[in-house]
Parts: structure tokens; C-alpha cells; sequence
């Protein structure tokens, strides 16, 4: 019996990211279930009003951030067998986004990495701590080795 039949998988692109997406993968396996991408690109910083603009707002730079980004995805998309339509490029606030993409696909997992941290790192929160706390079905955040 599945537990689970649609997992999602909260990418991201750093080095110990292919272990998080090894991990959801299986556990899709293991479940006969879908498996779909999401990958957040969080807000840049266009302007602070006690400093003024930090950096011009150019739309070009914008759109070419996502479209390296979502080649990222769909690199990882056929490594992983996703197809293209369940594979999610999303801006915004990480943990917000994956929360609403994982409502709006009716996700019942939700992998995400983890680097477990302590402390201030602790307090000031995580991706994976907000995702947590906001999302309406079970999360697995795999743990990653700090360096």
C-alpha cells in the first residue's frame, strides 16, 4: 500500500542538492507515486527606502535569472523523468511558494533540504523550518553536512 502518491520535491541548486532530490526520488519510487519539481527564485532586493536603489530594476536581468534557472530545472526534470508540465518555476518568498505550488498540485509530501542549523541561524529561520510550519500535508527535510 502507497503512503504516499504525489511528492514534491523543493529544489534547490547547491551542492548537496542532488542527495534531497536522490531521497524524493525514491521515496516517489517506493510509493508508485508522482513525482513534480518546484524551484523558488527569491524576491531580489530592488530597492531599500533608508539607502535608495540598491540596483537598477532591469526586467532583462530578471528574465535572464529565470531562464538559466528553469534550464537548472529542466536539466533536472530529465535526470529525474519529471516532465516538463510538473515541473514548477516559481518568485517569491521560498517557503510560501512551495507551500502554495504543493496546495495547488495537492501534494501529500514535500522534500526539502535541511542544514539543521543552531542558534541565530536557528532563530532567523530556514526555507525548510517555514515549510514546516505553513504546509497542510507531511514535509521530510532531508538533512544536509554543513561544511
Amino acid at each position: 500500500m502507497s503512503i504516499y502518491k504525489h511528492v514534491l520535491l523543493a529544489a534547490d541548486f547547491f551542492e548537496h542538492g542532488g542527495q534531497v532530490a536522490e531521497k524524493a526520488r525514491q521515496i516517489a519510487a517506493q510509493n508508485a507515486a508522482q513525482l513534480s519539481l518546484v524551484h523558488v527564485v527569491d524576491n531580489l532586493p530592488i530597492t531599500d527606502p533608508a539607502y535608495g536603489p540598491i540596483i537598477p530594476f532591469d526586467v532583462d536581468l530578471t528574465q535572464e535569472l529565470m531562464d538559466a534557472t528553469k534550464k537548472r530545472l529542466h536539466e533536472l526534470g530529465e535526470k529525474l523523468n519529471v516532465p516538463t508540465e510538473r515541473q514548477h518555476l516559481e518568485m517569491g518568498s521560498p517557503k510560501l511558494e512551495i507551500v502554495r505550488v504543493a496546495e495547488e498540485i495537492q501534494a501529500d509530501l514535500i522534500v526539502v533540504g535541511s542544514h539543521g542549523r543552531h542558534g541565530f541561524a536557528l532563530l532567523l529561520g530556514s526555507t525548510a523550518n517555514g515549510v514546516l510550519h505553513h504546509a497542510k500535508c507531511d514535509v521530510l527535510a532531508v538533512r544536509l553536512a554543513d561544511d
